[in-house]
């Protein structure tokens, strides 16, 4: 699932950016509200998490605007206006929930949650390239047949597919697939990584996987 932050404050965006990747969501980010119209309306989100006060346009305005094309996609505002009149009028503009500054990630991640409801199911699939991915079936195929992978085999390649051309640093990876959060040697990505490129029959020509060399790894296609 990949979620638009648009939101000025860095400290806060990148509390959120950082809590959602470590949830498994895709997360993009925008500092003001033009570009994150710009983003929002390529069609690529499955939920936005705006603030109300923004620079360029608001994120009322903004709401607006990708309503006209987007009327069923969740909208959240996290805010610090807090007035009824203010809740029923952003709510009236198009958001589907509202939770006011300063919040608690987990009460925000429930909400998030509430709203994606039934949009993750069996039939969600993620792609790379001649690979699919059915995470609730916990299935990868590649040419229509089945790869068989282990568990954490399986985490890893989702966590990375799930952050398709973005560069995954390997202590993120580490925190986000292992659930390690302290000093630890990261190799052990590099023999995981060598077993699904073997598994998943990947040559030379198929750079599907990239290793950013004293980064990560990347997942790409394109």
């Amino acid at each position: 699932m990949r979620i638009l932050v648009v939101e000025d404050e860095p400290g806060i965006s990148n509390f959120l950016k950082q809590g959602l990747e470590e949830e498994a969501f895709a997360v993009d980010v925008a500092d003001n509200g033009k570009v994150g119209l710009d983003l929002a309306l390529s069609g690529n989100y499955d939920l936005l998490l705006l603030d109300w006060m923004v620079p360029g346009i608001s994120g009322i305005e903004l709401t607006r605007q990708f309503r006209k094309d987007f009327p069923q996609t969740p909208i959240i505002f996290l805010t610090a206006k807090d007035t009824l009149d203010e809740t029923i009028f952003g709510l009236q503009t198009g958001a589907n929930d509202y939770i006011k500054k300063p919040f608690h990630f987990e009460e925000l991640l429930m909400r998030i949650r509430v709203q994606l409801r039934g949009k993750t199911s069996s039939e969600e699939k993620l792609t790379l390239g001649p690979i699919q991915i059915f995470p609730d079936k916990h299935l990868v195929m590649r040419d229509g047949e089945e790869v068989q992978l282990t568990q954490k085999e399986f985490a890893l390649l989702e966590y990375l597919v799930r952050n398709k051309n973005k560069v995954c640093r390997r202590t993120r990876i580490i925190e986000s697939v292992w659930d390690i959060h302290f000093d630890y040697n990261t190799g052990v990505i590099d023999v995981f990584i060598n077993s699904l490129r073997k598994k998943l029959h990947l040559n030379r020509d198929e750079d599907y996987i990239q290793t950013i060399r004293g980064v990560g790894y990347m997942a790409k296609e394109g």
